[in-house]
């Protein structure tokens, strides 16, 4: 399902599932909110780079955990999104509060 990893206040999840729909998205919720409640949690991450796939309820799951970590002054951000997952953030709207990048790198110097 999802691996993440901790970097300093950083929340890293990886997707290691090629789709985020209503079949996995409550386990999703559930292992992310529980890393959330028992860690200082200052940012997450999303790695979409084996993500083809997300529907409204992959939206939900995103768009929670940012309502979760921008009401603690946190940020989230996105990585390695391609274009089919990226073209579903714009037409939701997500991409107006979550920013989008390619690289970690990238991530980090805005952090």
């Amino acid at each position: 399902m999802i691996r993440c990893s901790l970097e300093q206040k950083n929340l890293v999840i990886e997707f290691l599932t090629s789709e985020l729909d209503h079949h996995i998205t409550n386990e999703v919720r559930d292992e992310i909110d529980i890393i959330l409640d028992s860690k200082s949690i200052k940012n997450i991450i999303f790695d979409f780079k084996n993500i083809r796939f997300m529907d409204s309820s992959g939206i939900g799951v995103i768009i929670g955990r940012y309502k979760k970590i921008s009401s603690e002054g946190g940020k989230v951000s996105v990585v390695n999104v391609n274009d089919r997952v990226k073209k579903i953030f714009n037409l939701s709207g997500m991409n107006k509060i979550i920013n989008i990048y390619d690289t970690y790198e990238e991530v980090a110097s805005s952090l």
